[in-house]
């Protein structure tokens, strides 16, 4: 099964292999009770890594990934606060701020390209690109606020903050079930959303000012809430996958790679709820 974050890939490849639902049932964090040899023989770290790892203490934890998804974040929301206050918006030339924030997500966005295809993480390009996506989330949030709907980001950071624990309970209660049915559903639901989104840039850019009517009006209000929905089941499937590679023993350099996936979720969560307040505050 794999997830439609590619950050987690080499995890979620090690699913397809056929995982036993002893790591279904597993609360977040708990040994693996049950585990067949056949659970072990699909290990992508190679049979029997999972106690040497242990062993020598350097198989991922949970701890791991709370400290390293923690420094990502807190980097994202470092260079957001720096650049809402050292980069105010242009009212003379809003292009500018425009420019700089659609410079720094065309950079962020090349750093994780560069990252997802790496074989092992790296800490400089992943807090690189929290640095640079934090910088665009600063500007861009900072012009909505100013310009298009005071307060809404305080709203939007408190709803992406609902949202993700909303999500932790709803995995750790085993009311939301990662499996193959459930990925495939959201992989499927996500292409759809993200070919829609596409085609109403295309019509904007091409003459038709509202495009396809996604980011404004009642519909743009249902195009976010669906986005949050997409961004909610994507942070199912990161637990998942961070659940897995503490069950498999994977490497400790495997944390940030978590850290990175998680953070690149909560940002989708963040845009689209923010997406979902504005319009909403708009009408009222």
């Amino acid at each position: 099964m794999k997830t439609s974050n590619p950050i987690f890939s080499r995890w979620g490849a090690a699913r397809d292999a056929g995982l036993s639902d002893a790591y279904a049932r597993r609360p977040v964090g708990e040994a693996v009770a049950g585990a067949s040899a056949d659970d072990l023989a699909t290990n992508p770290y190679a049979p029997g890594a999972d106690i040497a790892l242990r062993t020598a203490g350097a198989a991922v934890t949970m701890d791991d990934v709370v400290v390293r998804t923690a420094t990502t974040l807190g980097t994202v929301a470092l260079t957001a606060v720096l650049s809402w206050l050292l980069l105010p918006v242009d009212e003379a030339d809003l292009s500018r701020s425009y420019g700089i924030a659609v410079g720094a997500a065309l950079a962020a966005f090349v750093l994780s390209l560069v990252q997802s295809f790496r074989r092992t993480p790296s800490p400089a390009l992943i807090l690189g690109y929290a640095a640079l996506e934090g910088v665009f989330l600063g500007v861009f949030s900072s012009t909505i606020s100013t310009y298009v709907s005071p307060g809404v980001v305080v709203q939007a950071v408190l709803g992406t903050f609902a949202v993700s624990a909303g999500v932790l309970l709803a995995y750790r209660m085993r009311w939301i079930r990662v499996t193959q049915r459930f990925t495939g559903f959201v992989a499927a639901a996500a292409t759809g959303f993200v070919l829609l989104l596409l085609a109403d840039l295309l019509f904007s850019a091409f003459g038709a000012g509202n495009g396809l009517g996604f980011h404004s009006g009642d519909l743009g209000i249902l195009f976010g809430v669906v986005g949050v929905l997409l961004g909610a089941a994507f942070l199912a499937m990161d637990f998942k996958q961070v659940e897995d590679a503490v069950a498999y023993g994977a490497p400790r350099e495997e944390a940030w790679l978590a850290a990175f996936g998680l953070t690149l979720t909560l940002v989708w969560i963040y845009l689209e709820v923010l997406r979902v307040l504005t319009l909403l505050n708009s009408d009222n």
